[in-house]
């Protein structure tokens, strides 16, 4: 009987031993394999350390220099500024100067316009002989690809010929084509600058009074002053001896025909 108690506490001591063997040899290869993980994690960590110090110094070295250079800069560009401090002054005179000079310009362009459109309305109130002498005057102020110098070249011209014009006597032949008369023919005309003439058909014993209208240029049949005329226009021509000569003309505003010496 004791043999029997004896073999079962043996037994049932090496059932227990067993596992704590086993437990154990777990624990130590668990404990080696962790310490094993935290000396390459420590030899990782210094590395990365050391790196970093390396590169940390070398990144302030750069900052420092970036620091550096950048204030040359800035003292460059502060000597820079202080040496063309004048110069940009005149240039900022400069575009001043042009910005007035080019509204100046589009105002005079503006009144070139608006003279240029009042120079064609008066042509057809001229006198025929001048309208038709100013023919390439008013053919470069109706061109479209015309600049501002070429317009300005022609308003001035008509002017010009219109003031001529209007402080002499002209007289000669011209073609005319006269309402109620057959077709366009020759006429001797005189004119009195630009306020009014005289056309004379010396084969028809006919004579009209020239004058500016409402639509333009126009002449009045004055049959009964033709003898008026022929001496008028002989005196002109030095053919007759100077004399006060009564012939039809219109006074400004005024529909009543009066006698111009």
């Amino acid at each position: 009987m004791s043999r029997f108690i004896a073999s079962q506490t043996c037994r049932v001591l090496c059932v227990v031993l067993l596992p704590i063997r086993v437990f154990a040899a777990d624990s130590i290869e668990s404990v080696e394999k962790a310490a094993t993980e935290w000396v390459k994690t420590r030899t990782e960590t210094a590395r990365l350390s050391g790196d970093w110090a390396s590169q940390q110094e070398l990144l302030e070295s750069t900052v420092n220099a970036l620091k550096e250079r950048a204030q040359s800069l800035e003292e460059k560009r502060d000597a820079l500024k202080a040496k063309t401090a004048k110069d940009r002054e005149e240039i900022e005179t400069a575009q001043e100067r042009n910005q007035t000079a080019a509204a100046g310009m589009r105002a005079a362009d503006a009144h070139l316009n608006e003279l240029r459109t009042r120079v064609v309305q008066l042509r057809p109130s001229l006198p025929p002989r001048l309208s038709e002498a100013l023919e390439l005057a008013y053919r470069s102020l109706a061109a479209t690809d015309q600049g501002p110098s070429e317009r300005m070249q022609a308003t001035m011209t008509v002017l010009n010929r219109c003031v001529q014009f209007n402080r002499t006597i002209t007289s000669g032949d011209e073609i005319l084509s006269i309402e109620g008369e057959s077709g366009a023919k020759s006429y001797e005309t005189i004119y009195w600058g630009l306020s009014h003439g005289y056309a004379l058909d010396r084969a028809a014993g006919k004579a009209w009074l020239g004058s500016p209208g409402p639509k333009g240029w126009r002449w009045e049949a004055h049959a009964e002053a033709t003898r008026e005329v022929v001496g008028l226009i002989a005196v002109f021509k030095d053919k007759a001896e100077p004399g006060f000569t009564p012939v039809p003309a219109k006074l400004a505003h005024s529909a009543s025909p009066s006698t111009n010496p």
